[in-house]
């Protein structure tokens, strides 16, 4: 069997993403490690499986000199531990990784390394410097890559255009998966339970987002639109699911709009099926995406999604049949695609539906046996 080295620049990324795939390759009896920075505690999900995690001091800047530490770290790493293979994770880590084994070459060490690219930086519409910075950097590190992972068709471009044959070097995904069955069936019993402990009336009609407060997220357009909601649709709630940087800065906003009825900042949670199944809709106003875990949930979980029109959203939602893109800037567009399906509970019904059938190729059990298929490759 195999020993596999799992590298992400923070823990909590291989958490939320990819214990699945660790869990299957342990199954199989390969030996699995991790090498990242330890911002949250990380277990092995075969409890009986030893899953030794390295702290690697990577940081998300490509900028910042602790990765001159962090690269000096994962070489020594590929040094010592003998891998037959590396997954490498997040555009940092995965530079410095393929780096590194790219520069042990020269002492007869050849470690195939797999990068799992969730959304390269240089997206279409990206500002220019991520083109001339991530876009060299993906298109250096292509040449010590031995397979690249996309989860979008746009990534999927990108990638050929690096030269990397689909198929062969290049192949796309159906995202991480979501667990049908979960999103599905759970959350519907306790649901009343989580409304009441929200203090959320009878008649309200719940949107939830669910996604981490940073710029990317674009919060703010969600504010604006939530104007003209609030206003055609008094009973209206909107739920914001997360932390990070911008959660003082939307306090505030939700405070001087005076939503404070209208609007809740609920911070992180572990019910995420319990919310969804009070929602009527399941909205996301990024700027940018990979392939969003948050709509495969809400479309697993029958409801329908509201998304601006970006790479990766649009790769999930189906305009008019599973729900509505809307462009970026136009919070006009956004307001009327929320009243829409909160007015009309038979079309949001509908879209829900479809939803259900269409992301049942993105499922956990699909994922999980296309990634079996690309390791055995390499393993």
């Amino acid at each position: 069997m195999g020993r596999v080295l799992f590298v992400a620049t923070v823990a909590s990324h291989i958490r939320a993403f990819h214990l699945p795939f660790i869990k299957m390759l342990q199954a199989q009896g390969h030996h699995v490690e991790v090498a990242c920075s330890t911002d949250v505690p990380l277990e092995s999900p075969l409890p009986e499986v030893e899953m030794p995690v390295w702290d690697i001091p990577f940081a998300r800047s490509p900028y910042s000199l602790g990765n001159i530490g962090a690269y000096l770290g994962i070489r020594r790493l590929l040094l010592e531990r003998n891998y037959d293979l590396v997954h490498a994770n997040t555009p940092v880590a995965a530079f410095l990784v393929r780096l590194a084994a790219r520069n042990i070459m020269a002492q007869g060490i050849k470690i195939p390394v797999l990068y799992m690219a969730h959304g390269f930086h240089f997206y279409r519409g990206a500002p220019l410097k991520n083109h001339l910075l991530y876009y060299s950097m993906e298109r250096l590190a292509s040449r010590w890559t031995g397979g690249l992972i996309v989860v979008n068709t746009e990534d999927l471009q990108a990638g050929r255009q690096f030269g990397l044959i689909e198929g062969k070097n290049l192949f796309l995904v159906h995202g991480v998966g979501v667990d049908m069955g979960y999103y599905n069936r759970a959350g519907h019993d306790q649901s009343p339970v989580v409304s009441k402990m929200l203090g959320l009336t009878e008649d309200a009609l719940v949107v939830t987002c669910i996604a981490e407060l940073i710029p990317r997220k674009n919060h703010l357009q969600l504010l604006d639109a939530w104007l003209d909601v609030h206003q055609r649709v008094p009973q209206a709630v909107l739920l914001l699911v997360g932390t990070g940087e911008l959660e003082n800065k939307l306090r505030r906003a939700v405070k001087d709009c005076r939503f404070e009825n209208s609007v809740r900042l609920l911070g992180y949670r572990t019910d995420i099926p319990e919310l969804l199944a009070l929602s009527k809709a399941i909205v996301l106003t990024s700027r940018h995406e990979g392939l969003p875990k948050v709509i495969m949930e809400a479309m697993a979980a029958g409801k329908p999604v509201v998304a601006t029109d970006v790479r990766g959203s649009r790769d999930l939602v189906r305009d008019g049949v599973s729900g509505f893109l809307v462009p970026l800037g136009h919070p006009e567009l956004l307001a009327e695609a929320l009243v829409r399906l909160l007015q009309d509970k038979a079309l949001a019904g509908r879209m829900g539906a479809a939803g259900r059938d269409l992301v049942r190729e993105y499922s956990l059990d699909r994922v999980l046996q296309e990634m079996k298929d690309i390791y055995s490759r390499y393993i």
